[in-house]
């Protein structure tokens, strides 16, 4: 039976994969969990009580094996191989996005994008192709495509919303201002840049 995992934990298991790789790429076997808790930010009884959702992974005095805990935490994420994403709006921030070396490391490849003036978008350096809205769904069905990622207008965003969500999308991660009304199966990370400065320029008063 699968396991249920909050929303919270799922994201800190992402931190988590992110500290493993590095351990590997500096070629580190083992790692105490105090150690991923501290590259982590976390605390380490936050650390355990998360990965304790799959049974006993440590061993008391040596820590986790790094290749081992970075495995079972990839398939647990659905990055163990590469996940196909395609990107929805293709402007200066859509464009730098394709252009971001770092999804394949995390274990995604962004497959395609579409924009409504495709023939006049070339961003450079990308190597994704940009196809027209149109064939939007049917690509989707095609390639049984799950994840989406919208870089568009806020007035648009819950009009492709719909589109992408009726044609197979189970999770989006919306960079439009805009809240985004979907169906409870469906999954949206929203990622307000201007929130964020406004939450940070609180803090530096």
């Amino acid at each position: 039976m699968k396991v249920t995992i909050p929303r919270k934990t799922v994201y800190r298991l992402s931190l988590y994969y992110r500290s493993l790789q590095r351990l590997r790429a500096n070629r580190i076997d083992t790692v105490s969990s105090a150690a991923l808790a501290k590259a982590s930010g976390v605390k380490p009884t936050q650390l355990r009580k998360d990965l304790a959702y799959f049974g006993q992974l440590g061993v008391r005095g040596l820590g986790y094996g790094v290749d081992a805990l970075t495995k079972k935490i990839g398939e647990v994420l659905g990055t163990a191989c590469l996940q196909p994403v395609i990107l929805i709006g293709v402007g200066q921030l859509g464009s730098a996005l394709l252009n971001y070396g770092g999804f394949a490391r995390q274990g995604f490849e962004v497959v395609a994008a579409f924009d409504l003036q495709h023939k006049k978008v070339r961003p450079k350096g990308a190597t994704v192709k940009v196809y027209s809205m149109d064939g939007i769904g049917e690509f989707i069905r095609k390639k049984s495509i799950k994840i989406a990622i919208l870089t568009l207008p806020g007035h648009v965003a819950q009009e492709v919303a719909n589109l992408v969500v009726e044609s197979g999308i189970q999770a989006i991660l919306n960079f439009a201002p805009a809240i985004l009304q979907v169906p409870e199966n469906v999954v949206v990370n929203n990622v307000d840049l201007a929130a964020e400065l406004e939450n940070l320029s609180y803090f530096i008063q």
